[in-house]
């Protein structure tokens, strides 16, 4: 398993947007934009139960998540590894990270959502500043 560097590590670190891309039933690409932390060398983010990206990642856990630095895009990670999805602390997750990203908790999913915690552990780490 990969350690990541202290350039990936501040790119993640920041308030940057992350590109997750999982492979949709038919071997298409399929991508979404998500806010992400770190745990250790870990990458975490949320989703919904029953969203596409959720259905592809319990079917095929392979994914690639793109993180480009907000202040210089030319400084970006790629993560590619698998994941393991998990109900426990979704909805804390998904407020950490409003907070985090947009100084409040999360407060748009519809009454009765599921929230997943998605735990990428990295394989490979690419980009300009790995």
């Amino acid at each position: 398993m990969p350690i990541l560097n202290e350039a990936v590590r501040a790119i993640i670190d920041g308030r940057n947007y992350a590109t997750v891309a999982t492979v949709n039933p038919d071997g298409s690409p399929q991508t979404s934009v998500v806010w992400c932390e770190r745990d250790g060398d870990d990458l975490l983010f949320s989703t919904i139960k029953g969203r596409r990206k959720t259905r592809n990642m319990e079917r095929d856990p392979r994914v690639s998540i793109s993180i480009l630095d907000s202040t210089d895009p030319y400084q970006y990670a790629e993560l590619r590894g698998t994941v393991t999805i998990t109900t426990e602390g979704g909805r804390e997750l998904i407020d950490k990270l409003s907070n985090a990203y947009q100084g409040a908790d999360f407060r748009a999913d519809p009454e009765g959502t599921i929230r997943v915690v998605v735990r990428l552990t990295p394989e490979k780490v690419t980009g300009h500043a790995a």
